[in-house]
């Protein structure tokens, strides 16, 4: 009998690994046939369509990318200025707001809560937003405009509500009874408890600054502020209108068989997705982990 349920053990062991291989395997071929792709040559993905092994090799997509070097690093060097400095403050508005809203000795705590919700159904419009942008606030370049509309999200509110909600009151109360101010309760007793929470906010927050295109396009003319998204966006727009040209018989010089649109697409998504990839390992132990079981006993 004893022998029976081990092997029923090994089988549901073996039967399991097996499936979340398989999910796994699901996940990695998409970024797998991306990476390939962008060192295949265009005439190979037009002729024999995307696979796990280059039929032939290049690198002229990247070739494309870095042709103005320095305006690539510049465009880095922003983006990464710009999502580490929002990402902070980010984070740091929405765990406090969160704490804030969960607080049951805050009476308007539901008011606050309704105004903010009020703010995701309606809204001024985009005219009279970009000119109070602009002629007000001077957000024409100026790297404020890429960081304070992403500052505050009325989502990243609630998940911080929600989320402080699960913390004990009496730990509020205990540090009171101690002669901690609400600062200190936060810092000391509340934060150190939401490792979780500020880990998804932090990835939810680093995406949105990294992946933001739409403010530079607004609000930035300059080319040494822009962010990476936007640029790659301009490279890109630029290739398809090459190669259209090329295809009209407007331009000689170049075969539109030869300017790399689709590997540059897939070359383009390896080059921004980077470093997102790089950053999600360290942050995703702390979504499977609950760091507040057992915190108040009785």
């Amino acid at each position: 009998m004893r022998k029976k349920i081990q092997w029923d053990k090994l089988t549901l062991s073996f039967l399991s690994y097996f499936v979340l291989f398989l999910l796994g395997m699901a996940c990695l071929i998409p970024f797998c046939i991306v990476l390939v792709s962008s060192f295949t040559s265009e005439v190979s993905l037009l002729r024999n369509g995307y696979g796990l092994w280059p039929e032939e090799f290049s690198v002229e997509a990247y070739r494309f990318i870095f042709s103005n070097p320095s305006r690539i690093l510049w465009a880095y060097g922003n983006t990464i200025l710009v999502t580490g400095i929002g990402t902070v403050l980010a984070v740091a508005i929405a765990s406090m707001t969160g704490y804030v809203l969960a607080r049951r000795d805050f009476r308007w705590h539901n008011h606050f809560s309704l105004f903010f919700f009020f703010t995701t159904l309606f809204n001024g419009g985009l005219v009279p937003w970009y000119l109070m942008c602009t002629t007000y606030l001077g957000f024409k370049d100026n790297y404020l405009a890429r960081i304070l509309p992403l500052m505050f999200s009325v989502w990243n509110v609630i998940l911080a509500k929600n989320y402080m909600k699960g913390i004990a009151f009496e730990i509020t109360e205990s540090g009171k009874i101690d002669g901690a101010n609400d600062m200190q309760i936060f810092m000391k007793l509340i934060l150190p408890l939401t490792k979780p929470l500020v880990a998804t906010l932090t990835l939810f927050t680093a995406l949105a600054y990294w992946n933001d295109w739409y403010y530079s396009m607004l609000f930035i003319s300059k080319p040494q502020m822009q962010s990476l998204q936007y640029l790659l966006q301009q490279i890109l727009a630029s290739i398809q209108a090459m190669k259209q040209m090329a295809a009209a018989g407007e331009v000689t010089t170049i075969s539109s068989m030869d300017i790399p649109s689709a590997s540059m697409k897939m070359a383009m998504t390896c080059v921004t997705v980077g470093p997102i990839i790089l950053l999600y390992p360290f942050l995703q132990r702390y979504f499977i982990k609950g760091m507040t079981i057992g915190a108040v006993k009785g």
